[in-house]
């Protein structure tokens, strides 16, 4: 497959080279791959004050291009591709990031320089950042390697700091958790959810920072807000559906014609519960309804067991729930 190259190939490089690395993971040797990513890429030290375009060293340009050269894929791939673009998406690959799926997600990828990438390395690791961390982070937000760093990563850090009151040594387990903030606009996006959410009732910001970050990701007027009226229009009202999203934030991370519309036709129809107990315990719409609702249900009937709290029928282990049935068997 790597000698051929179609017609198909030439229109997309990215790809070809891509597809070609991928057929060779297996069977690069793990100490090459961890030689050729230190001297290729960048350093595995945590970077210093001083920027990488401020140590003309560190360039993965001023590299040798033989070393390169002389690596298995290097001329395997399109003769027609340059050097650079193929360093680049070799440095990627090898750092864990699907170079194919990275461009196709963020085409400017493809005209940016081997620099520009590794000071977005840079800046990240400086942010404390790990480097094993990187490859699920560009994996998910492919946006973030063509990213400016004044104007849209530093903010982001800005705002975790300022209005979040994230610890520097904390910025790490926010990212990690939520790295789609590293591509949300401060101004446009983070603040007037933080601000909706605060109005809701959602106080704790380290909750919001640590456990639930998505929801800052998340678009007030097409997201939060028609799950909230969803809730209201169960015949909930606006306090006891704000209640509900206060006791479970996940809510906010679920699928009205998915999710809610579902789970809560089969809890008012085949299990015909009352919706007091939805707002008692709001975490119904978070198990699973062919998995766990459903076969749990049944086996309740089935036992003869009235009045099951919700909250016991759902939560329980299967060890648990299994002691629960067999107690009531025969009753």
């Amino acid at each position: 497959m790597v000698g051929h190259i179609d017609n198909k190939s030439l229109l997309s490089p990215s790809l070809s080279l891509s597809l070609s690395l991928s057929s060779h993971r297996q069977t690069m040797p793990s100490a090459g791959a961890v030689a050729l990513h230190s001297s290729l890429c960048f350093s595995c030290q945590k970077p210093s004050s001083h920027s990488i375009s401020q140590q003309p060293n560190t360039h993965v340009g001023d590299k040798p291009r033989s070393l390169l050269q002389k690596h298995p894929l290097y001329s395997a791939t399109h003769s027609r591709l340059s050097f650079q673009f193929k360093e680049k998406i070799l440095c990627l690959e090898i750092m864990g990031v699907d170079a194919g799926k990275a461009m196709s997600q963020n085409p400017e990828l493809r005209t940016a320089t081997m620099e520009s990438i590794e000071s977005i390395i840079s800046f990240l690791q400086s942010k404390g950042i790990h480097q094993k961390d990187l490859a699920r982070i560009f994996g998910m937000c492919p946006k973030i390697l063509t990213s400016n760093i004044k104007t849209e990563l530093n903010p982001v850090f800005d705002f975790l700091s300022q209005d979040l009151k994230v610890p520097d040594q904390s910025f790490r387990k926010v990212i990690n958790k939520c790295p789609r903030l590293l591509t949300s606009s401060v101004r446009d996006q983070l603040k007037p959810a933080l601000f909706f959410l605060q109005r809701l009732g959602f106080m704790d910001l380290a909750a919001l920072a640590y456990q639930d970050p998505i929801l800052l990701v998340s678009n007030v007027e097409n997201t939060l807000i028609p799950k909230l009226q969803y809730l209201e229009n169960l015949g909930l009202s606006k306090n006891e559906a704000r209640g509900m999203v206060l006791r479970c934030p996940s809510l906010f991370t679920f699928s009205i014609e998915n999710n809610f519309k579902l789970k809560f036709e089969y809890f008012s129809g085949e299990m015909g519960r009352k919706l007091e107990e939805l707002k008692e315990f709001p975490q119904y719409f978070a198990f699973s309804l062919e998995n766990r609702i459903k076969p749990r249900h049944m086996e309740v009937v089935q036992s003869g067991i009235n009045n099951l709290p919700l909250s016991v029928m759902l939560k329980s282990t299967d060890e648990e729930f299994r002691e629960l049935i067999n107690s009531n068997v025969g009753r």
